[in-house]
C-alpha cells in the first residue's frame, strides 16, 4: 500500500516543517514528504528542506499576474507530484476558496490560538494583550474561511503572570511543534472524518 504523500506549504523559519519532518524520520508520522511549496525565495525554510533532501519548489506571488494564476501554478506541481496532503506549516499566502474546494478535507493548518478566538497573522500578540488568561494551539482542516474549518486538535496554553510577549511565543511554538505531528499522525492513521463542521473519531 502506497504510503501518503504530503506536500507542506511555507513562508519562513520552517519550525513546524522541521518538527514534521522528524516524526516522519521516526515513523511517528506514517507517510512521505516529497514537497515543499514555498512563496518566499528567501525563507530559511528552503536550506532546512534541501538538507532533508526534499524537493523544494519555489513559486512567489509577485511573478504572477494575479492569485489564479499563482494557485494554477502550485496545483501543476502537487499533481506532478501525486500530493495526498496539503499541509500548511507558516504559509503566509490565503488560499482561494477555489483552490480549498479542490482538495476537500486534504488541507489543514496550525494556529497559534484556540480558535475561533483570535484569528489572523498576529495571533499571539493579540491573545496576550488582550490579557486572557489561557491561548494555545488548534490545527484544524482548512476551508473556504480563513482560521476556520472544523478542529483537529487543540492545546491550551495558560499566559503566566508577569509572562513577555517574546517568552509566550516561545512556548506556543514548542507546543506546534508537538502538536502537529501528533495531529497529522492521528489524521493518516484514518482516525477522523469529517461531517459537517465538526471532526469525528
Amino acid at each position: 500500500m502506497r504510503k501518503t504523500n504530503i506536500a507542506v506549504f511555507a513562508s519562513g523559519t520552517g519550525s513546524n516543517f522541521s518538527a514534521i519532518v522528524s516524526a516522519v524520520k521516526t515513523g511517528m508520522i506514517k507517510a512521505n514528504i516529497p514537497l515543499l511549496i514555498c512563496d518566499n525565495p528567501e525563507a530559511p525554510v528552503i536550506k532546512k528542506a534541501v538538507r532533508a533532501k526534499i524537493r523544494v519548489v519555489v513559486i512567489a506571488a509577485k511573478d504572477f499576474s494575479d492569485r489564479d494564476q499563482f494557485e494554477k501554478a502550485i496545483i501543476e506541481v502537487l499533481r506532478g507530484c501525486g500530493i495526498d496532503l496539503i499541509v500548511l506549516a507558516g504559509f503566509m499566502r490565503i488560499l482561494s476558496p477555489a483552490f480549498v474546494k479542490r482538495y476537500p478535507s486534504r488541507i489543514i493548518n496550525i494556529h497559534p490560538a484556540l480558535l475561533p478566538s483570535f484569528k489572523g497573522a498576529h495571533a499571539i500578540r493579540d491573545a496576550f494583550e488582550y490579557g486572557v488568561k489561557v491561548t494555545g494551539v488548534t490545527v484544524h482542516f482548512v476551508d473556504e474561511k480563513t482560521d476556520h474549518g472544523p478542529v483537529i486538535m487543540q492545546e491550551p496554553v495558560r499566559i503566566e503572570n508577569g509572562q513577555t510577549l517574546k517568552r509566550l511565543g516561545q512556548i506556543i511554538h514548542k507546543v506546534e511543534h508537538r502538536v502537529y505531528p501528533r495531529a497529522i499522525a492521528l489524521l493518516l492513521r484514518g482516525r477522523l472524518r469529517v461531517r459537517g463542521r465538526k471532526v469525528v473519531c
